[in-house]
């Protein structure tokens, strides 16, 4: 598509999504007083004007798809007066052209009960939930059995560069280690106002010289999928293909679900391990 077309479709887009946002509202959803019968449904251009403090051309010409500049304090003046959420206001600011504004920093979240039944659900099978800072808010048993999370693993990425055990069986871990402190940092950036990601990391550097040395670089890097091989002492070697799905209700949590690699006999492995396990071969999650 070129580049005028594409701009020309982006702001027949924002045309039809700033009406509908309008359209949606009535005066007294926004405080205003009802002039009575109306011919078109929602609140007026020119309140919505009044409400976000522009002139009315100008907020004419935006909700006609023009071409025109626009920053930042006005489209979100424009999104508090339509009363925008925070996925529809980063909605506006691409269909304007411009940057979403980074997320706010929230605190993390317990997986809610429908998590938790699909982590027990996808047993055998190992599958975690981490919020933004990596901490673990859900692990099922079958991610304790192949990777040795215990009681004392609470972060991702302190578990990978702490937890011997996870060390030891996990086939690739001196070359995968830059990609995870990458991705660590990259995820920090996302929350440029948060301390928590730097307190991590000085507390992680020192107990850790090889985190300390990998944080140095000042690396980043994003991964939604990755392939994991397991040398467990007791079931061999497994091997996984990890897939990071985002949790949008929850902005920085991710689901993170590993299925045995096709062409291996990964499957297999794992039923026997975890039938071994206390509880069986249906294991539930703590």
């Amino acid at each position: 598509m070129s580049p005028d077309l594409h701009r020309d479709r982006r702001l027949a887009e924002l045309r039809e999504f700033l009406r509908s946002r309008r359209e949606r509202l009535t005066p007294a959803d926004v405080g205003l007083p009802d002039a009575g019968r109306r011919r078109t449904p929602g609140l007026r251009r020119e309140e919505v004007a009044v409400l976000a403090g522009v002139g009315v051309s100008w907020y004419t010409w935006l909700e006609q798809g023009r071409d025109i500049k626009v920053s930042d304090d006005v489209l979100d003046a424009v999104g508090r007066a339509l009363r925008l959420a925070e996925v529809e206001r980063a909605h506006l600011y691409r269909l304007a052209g411009l940057n979403p504004p980074l997320p706010r920093s929230r605190p993390s979240v317990a997986a809610s009960p429908e998590m938790r039944r699909l982590l027990d659900a996808w047993a055998p099978r190992p599958g975690y939930i981490r919020d933004r800072h990596w901490n673990f808010t859900a692990v099922n048993d079958a991610a304790r059995a192949v990777f040795g999370y215990g009681d004392t693993d609470h972060n991702c990425l302190v578990s990978y560069f702490t937890n011997a055990r996870y060390r030891v069986v996990h086939e690739h871990w001196a070359e995968t280690a830059p990609d995870v402190v990458a991705g660590f940092r990259a995820d920090s950036a996302r929350y440029p106002d948060d301390p928590e990601f730097d307190r991590i990391a000085t507390d992680l550097a020192t107990v850790s010289p090889e985190f300390a040395e990998l944080w140095a670089r000042h690396d980043a890097a994003e991964h939604t999928s990755a392939v994991k091989a397991v040398d467990h002492p007791e079931a061999g070697l497994l091997q996984f293909e990890a897939t990071l799905f985002p949790l949008p209700e929850h902005p920085g949590h991710h689901l993170i679900l590993h299925n045995p690699r096709p062409g291996t006999d990964t499957a297999q492995r794992l039923a026997t391990l975890l039938d071994a396990q206390p509880g069986g071969a249906t294991p539930t999650m703590n």
